[in-house]
């Protein structure tokens, strides 16, 4: 294991990770100790306008994966039209390698209470929902015990702080569907339906939630409201790039020393990364790895000193993503690892849309012949061909994200592919596997 430089260990910059190693930070009495709900003291004495200027100023853009600028999509709220205002908060994290809210609201719910109070009353919304995942109990029952504080203390319901402003802040468990992290469909799902993807426009800016205008921002998004009320968008563009500014919590698995979360500056890079986790696991190499998760296109080890922001990533032709970065060494089959990522997006397809539904299904029996020592060298046009009719071709992201792994392994690792078909390399699944796959 190794013990990261000085200089490395200065890009660590704890902001919402920095309650989390305290006694009972999820407590609101430990809360308020440490600067907790002070900058909604300061935000509610504000004009609503101003605080979304304020957002906008700091360059915070959507942690969920888009990027999008945050106080932009704010700024898309209609106003006096008569509708009531919705905010919702994507906890719905599902994606494979995807590990940063949980954590958030399990060690410090309050800091995304706080964030939701601030953004509801800058877009003038009086009930807020916090969709969670279903199998996050521990992480849910963590919320609705500081939602029951909060209102306790007069930080919710009616005339918070004696400032005219009413908040209702429910937390919604789901399902546990993976569609439902798409922003369109967690709104259906909410309004009681079928979680599917809804075509757009019109946008949930003006036709969100029940017909009305409403924002839906990630956990990281909106917990990272408080911390730029309080510091100011000067302050937190001090971290961070000048186009992806603030700190990222970046979420590192596989083969490193010490797995965990770290919250960087945006724009470090992987071998930083590495080596704040204390190096790769004894006898492993870096081969490939994922820098926002399973839904964005592979990297390699040449891509090692590529900055970790959206500009960076993009430029080197992936997607920063959620930040998941999930780490494989030379002991791991990128094949091997593009079908398991494969059978999840086909399981999860919610089969609204034809090629993502049709595509998947196909792609992963495709994939089970070439690991079964069965697949030929049509297969991967085949592979391609289908990536191409799946892109771009689907209401939501999901499809997209499924050929992402598909086209960068065939683009960097094919001759892995070849050394299945071609017999150099045994086959790794039975022809059990192949049972109704032809």
């Amino acid at each position: 294991m190794t013990t990261p430089r000085r200089e490395t260990l200065e890009k660590l910059t704890p902001v919402l990770t920095k309650r989390w190693l305290s006694p009972d930070a999820w407590r609101l009495d430990v809360y308020e100790r440490l600067d907790g709900y002070a900058a909604l003291r300061k935000a509610i004495k504000a004009d609503p306008d101003d605080l979304i200027q304020l957002i906008k100023d700091s360059g915070l853009r959507g942690r969920g994966g888009a990027g999008f600028p945050t106080g932009l999509k704010w700024g898309f709220i209609p106003q006096n039209d008569g509708k009531p205002h919705y905010l919702v908060v994507n906890a719905d994290e599902g994606e494979p390698g995807t590990c940063k809210d949980l954590p958030l609201m399990t060690h410090d719910p309050h800091s995304l209470i706080e964030g939701v109070i601030i953004a509801s009353y800058a877009i003038r919304a009086n009930r807020a929902y916090i969709y969670i995942r279903g199998e996050a109990v521990h992480a849910a029952r963590r919320l609705r015990h500081a939602v029951a504080e909060a209102h306790k203390a007069g930080y919710l319901g009616r005339n918070i702080l004696g400032s005219g402003f009413d908040l209702e802040l429910v937390v919604h468990s789901g399902a546990g569907a993976y569609i439902c992290g798409e922003e369109t469909a967690l709104l259906d799902s909410l309004e009681g339906f079928r979680g599917q993807p809804r075509l757009r426009p019109p946008f949930p800016a003006t036709h969100g939630l029940y017909a009305s205008p409403t924002v839906v921002n990630n956990v990281g998004t909106i917990a990272s409201v408080p911390y730029i009320v309080l510091g100011g968008s000067a302050w937190w563009k001090t971290m961070g790039t000048e186009k992806s500014s603030g700190p990222m919590i970046y979420s590192l698995s596989g083969r490193i020393a010490n797995p965990g979360q770290y919250e960087c500056s945006m724009g470090i890079t992987l071998r930083e990364l590495i080596e704040l986790a204390g190096g790769m696991q004894p006898g492993h190499n870096l081969r490939f790895w994922t820098p926002g998760g399973s839904s964005t296109p592979l990297l390699t080890a040449e891509h090692l000193d590529v900055p970790l922001d959206f500009e960076g990533v993009s430029a080197a032709g992936s997607i920063l993503g959620t930040t998941a970065t999930q780490i494989f060494s030379d002991q791991d089959c990128p094949v091997y690892a593009t079908y398991r990522w494969l059978e999840f997006y086909h399981h999860e397809s919610c089969g609204k849309c034809t090629p993502c539904r049709e595509g998947n299904y196909w792609m992963v029996r495709v994939y089970r012949r070439i690991l079964a020592g069965q697949g030929t060298h049509e297969d991967l046009d085949t592979l391609l061909d289908t990536c191409d009719n799946i892109l771009g071709r689907s209401f939501c992201g999901l499809g997209d994200g499924a050929t992402s792994s598909v086209t960068s392994s065939l683009q960097y690792f094919k001759q892995d592919y070849l050394d299945y078909i071609e017999g150099r390399k045994a086959p790794r699944l039975s022809e059990k596997t192949l049972v109704g796959a032809h």
